[in-house]
């Protein structure tokens, strides 16, 4: 029996990605096989297809970050074939085969059953990009950021964290303040909820003072670096950052200002090793806040045969929204 996957090959320092039968004995040890319905495209992935990014170990690698479907075949006592489940992070799609393919094996301890009412398709519109955004959402409130005068801002805002965090925001009565380096995506993003739209370049100036004015209440920041650094003395007293990514960069040259003389928390949000519980709690939140026909205003429709060109594409700041990929 064989089965369709996007290869990615390496010989010497270059890689290329193509369509391929593989054999089910090539699919990695695991207690759980699932018959994957939809993947997505996320930063990770487009590394993945291309250099690798030092997050491939080896090759042939199938990529893939994400993936929901159907549990085809169980050894794991928490689930039994006929399980609608999506998996999010775990490395896998990464050090291990991903969900560019039409099985994926894993272990269970990996996987979330999906809520009753929410589609695999819609399951990966969300993917790693939605979880992220509703687990940087949950750690703002968790410090106190409620909707009021000030606006929260998010960072790279037409990207896929970005989108589904400025809905979600919207959903929740936050006002919005979004970011973005693109003014042709304005419209997109008052569609989703923003009720501001800032330009990258105003905020992209490395800090020129500790402390502005508190012009936001919190932050939801999917660029770091210079930008990270520059918004944090913008945050209002008691406010709080969630940092949720690093596409402007790893370096954050900023000063301990904020923190000392106005209490501002950045926060970490990490979704690749979240514990069963927190995915569990942050997936039935998104199940019960997504508008989904919202949702589908997000989505670019792909197949595998596309992916190398959208993975390309998705680390030039090319790709809007969420790619969700049919197997």
């Amino acid at each position: 029996m064989t089965f369709r996957a996007l290869v990615v090959r390496k010989d010497e320092d270059t890689t290329t990605a193509a369509v391929e039968n593989l054999a089910m004995d090539q699919l990695p040890e695991g207690d759980v096989t699932v018959a994957v319905e939809y993947s997505t495209l996320n930063y990770k992935d487009g590394l993945c297809l291309g250099s690798g990014g030092g997050l491939v170990r080896n090759y042939p690698h199938v990529p893939g970050i994400d993936f929901a479907g159907t549990v085809e075949s169980s050894d794991n006592p928490n689930f039994s074939a006929g399980d609608r489940v999506v998996l999010t992070g775990w490395r896998v799609g990464e050090v291990r085969w991903g969900g560019y393919a039409e099985k994926a094996r894993v272990k269970g301890e990996w996987l979330v059953k999906l809520p009753e009412n929410l589609s695999s398709r819609h399951a990966m519109a969300v993917g790693t990009a939605g979880l992220t955004a509703m687990l940087a959402i949950n750690g703002l409130e968790a410090h106190h950021v409620c909707p009021g005068e000030l606006p929260v801002l998010v960072t790279g805002a037409s990207g896929g964290v970005g989108s589904v965090a400025v809905s979600l925001l919207a959903q929740l009565g936050f006002q919005v303040a979004a970011v973005t380096g693109r003014p042709e995506t304005a419209d997109y993003l008052r569609s989703l909820g923003a009720t501001e739209i800032i330009a990258r370049e105003e905020l992209a100036e490395t800090v020129k003072r500790p402390l502005e004015s508190e012009r936001f209440a919190g932050a939801i920041d999917a660029v770091g670096g210079s930008m990270l650094a520059r918004l944090l003395g913008q945050i209002a007293y008691g406010g709080s950052v969630a940092a949720v990514g690093l596409a402007g960069g790893a370096g954050l040259p900023a000063t301990v200002i904020p923190f000392l003389l106005r209490g501002v928390n950045l926060l970490g949000i990490d979704s690749v090793m979240q514990p069963l519980a927190a995915r569990e709690a942050a997936w039935a939140r998104l199940d019960s806040l997504l508008n989904r026909d919202q949702l589908e205003t997000m989505i670019t429709e792909a197949t595998l045969e596309d992916l190398p060109t959208l993975g390309s594409n998705i680390l030039k700041g090319q790709v809007q929204g969420r790619v969700v990929v049919t197997i």
